[in-house]
């Protein structure tokens, strides 16, 4: 019975490396998304194009990597679904076939999170477009609401998933380092902004 989280961890983890914001640019005649902008695979970067198409498309595949994982393993317990769902956005993090260099997992965490608790998820996006009204900073909306989530879910009772998402939204923090060295210095982008 031990090995069925391991598999689960490693099929989400395989599922999580696509990287879908590349594929869908090179496929587009776009060439390589991570060589313009901040060199990322994820929606904020395909959105860099100009092609608003790919960019939403990149977001909904990339969170579709988180949920499908997560949901389906968890049909089968709900530590499969915990793994699974880790392994999908670890590997969209430090996907195998891009030497590990991937994206900063929002999207896949909102996936996960759907699939796991989608109650949360619904508190996750009710933060973010509260604090993205008022201070039209995607990074800091989302850093806030990856905060919200662990806490939501302890409060809640769900204290399986509230480890997992802890230590998800440290991983979050950490791949924005740069975004919040430029929050602090008040040089990060605001939603809408030109350039």
């Amino acid at each position: 019975m031990s090995l069925y989280p391991i598999c689960a961890l490693i099929v989400g983890y395989l599922c999580g490396s696509i990287p879908f914001g590349l594929l869908i640019t090179r496929a587009a005649g776009l060439g390589d998304v991570r060589k313009i902008g901040s060199g990322n695979i994820g929606a904020t970067n395909v959105l860099r194009t100009g092609n608003k198409g790919l960019a939403a498309a990149t977001l909904l595949l990339d969170a579709l990597k988180g949920l499908l994982p997560a949901l389906i393993a968890a049909r089968y317990g709900i530590e499969l679904g915990a793994a699974a769902g880790f392994g999908a956005f670890i590997g969209h993090l430090y996907p195998v076939w891009l030497g590990f260099k991937g994206g900063k997992g929002v999207a896949t965490y909102i996936g996960v999170l759907i699939g796991l608790a989608w109650n949360v998820a619904l508190i996750f996006a009710a933060v973010w477009l509260l604090m993205a009204l008022l201070f039209r900073y995607s990074s800091l909306a989302a850093l806030t609401a990856c905060v919200v989530v662990p806490i939501a879910l302890a409060a809640l009772g769900r204290f399986e998933f509230a480890l997992v998402f802890a230590a998800m939204s440290a991983l979050v923090f950490y791949k924005h380092s740069a975004n919040i060295a430029r929050l602090r210095t008040g040089t990060e982008g605001k939603i809408g902004a030109k350039g």
